[in-house]
């Protein structure tokens, strides 16, 4: 595959901490509202709502978060409207960084965005300067000491997986975001420990960080998730193995 998703491999290989963890649940419970507003309270007939409730069981979110928020989107209890927005914007270097946020104050959020973004020499783009530049996939992320390498290349290929790419912790699937639930389901038939599953935007191609560009870069990818309204952050950048184990031991 041209490009991979890195900053999503150096997330996965990040240690969770408590504090992050409960500004996961409530970014996931924004989505979970958004999802059951805009297609129904039932995960069966939603795909968005499935992915969005699928995900927040892979991160141990308590049932009863999951189901007030469904509530809160289908009308059932009160709660803040939210609304899913995409800034496509530029950090340092050159790299694309595409951001999805959910949120109830567009205007708040986009001022907080390119604040941040011009405290590391970013910019906001113009809608369609960065999208291009991605593929949407399907990712699948299962913990490496569940199943034989050779056992999963065959299952997948059988389940239609496009591409699989092997970190030193897990095997990272790549698919069709069409056929994204269907291989789920298929794969969870084998009882492998799916440990992440989530719609990501893979670049095309990807620019090579040095050790300096790659600290600027993983900082500001840090404090725009960091952000309450930001869901996810893609970026088309490429920084080898040896440089991310330098930066994540200092």
């Amino acid at each position: 595959m041209a490009g991979h998703s890195k900053w999503a491999n150096i997330k996965h290989k990040k240690k969770k901490e408590d504090k992050k963890r409960a500004k996961l649940f409530s970014k996931l419970s924004k989505k979970i509202t958004v999802a059951a507003r805009e297609g129904g309270g039932d995960p069966e007939y939603n795909s968005n709502l499935r992915m969005y409730i699928e995900k927040a069981k892979q991160n141990n979110m308590p049932k009863e978060n999951i189901e007030r928020a469904v509530k809160k989107g289908t009308g059932e209890l009160p709660g803040v409207t939210y609304e899913d927005a995409v800034y496509e914007c530029y950090g340092p270097n050159g790299v694309a960084l595409y951001i999805e946020v959910t949120t109830d104050n567009t205007n708040r959020t986009v001022g907080e965005i390119r604040h941040i973004l011009d405290n590391y020499d970013g910019n906001m783009g113009e809608d369609g300067s960065v999208a291009w530049m991605f593929n949407r996939k399907g990712l699948i992320y299962i913990d490496r000491k569940s199943i034989e390498e050779e056992e999963l290349t065959n299952k997948a290929i059988e389940s239609g997986v496009e591409d699989i790419e092997i970190s030193d912790e897990a095997y990272i699937l790549y698919c069709d975001p069409r056929r994204f639930h269907e291989i789920l389901d298929d794969l969870k038939k084998l009882d492998l420990n799916i440990e992440n599953s989530e719609m990501s935007m893979i670049p095309k191609n990807t620019i090579n960080l040095n050790k300096e560009a790659a600290k600027k870069i993983l900082n500001l990818m840090d404090e725009l998730e960091d952000h309450d309204d930001v869901q996810n952050v893609h970026a088309n950048f490429e920084i080898d193995d040896k440089i991310i184990n330098q930066i994540m031991d200092e």
